[in-house]
């Protein structure tokens, strides 16, 4: 039986390939995706990937991880990393482990991007490296 990865992507991620390419890169979530799938399958994993500007869909979504047994969580929470307490708040509530994912490097940014309420939760964290940012965290849960 395949093993099944949610990737929750949080706001805005669904404007990638076109917002701020200089920052975020070239590849779209639909291009992340089929990165993820591939390598998922080699993995003999399955990738479950979504993306929502809302950020209670990204809380019941980490809730039915859990309810659904997944094997993982890729969160990349955009925005929501740095004021969501309430994903704080779903990640602890949950025992399905989450590795927070992002495209940039947050300390390389804004100031106001330093603090990770999602990361103080998370089981890990795997930024700064574009894309392959996903590829190396979905690497991550293949070895838990």
């Amino acid at each position: 039986m395949t093993q099944v990865v949610f990737v929750l992507n949080g706001p805005n991620l669904n404007l990638l390939g076109m917002r701020e390419p200089e920052i975020y890169g070239d590849d779209t979530l639909d291009d992340i995706a089929g990165m993820l799938e591939d390598r998922a399958l080699d993995l003999g994993l399955e990738i479950d990937m979504r993306q929502s500007n809302h950020e209670g869909h990204l809380v019941d979504w980490l809730h039915e991880a859990q309810g659904s047994g997944a094997r993982a969580v890729l969160l990349n929470a955009g925005a929501y990393t740095h004021t969501s307490v309430a994903l704080y708040d779903a990640i602890k509530a949950i025992r399905t482990p989450v590795i927070e994912v992002h495209l940039s490097n947050p300390h390389k940014r804004e100031e106001f991007r330093h603090k990770s309420f999602v990361g103080m939760a998370a089981l890990g964290t795997v930024a700064g490296f574009g894309a392959s940012s996903y590829l190396l965290a979905l690497e991550a849960v293949a070895r838990l």
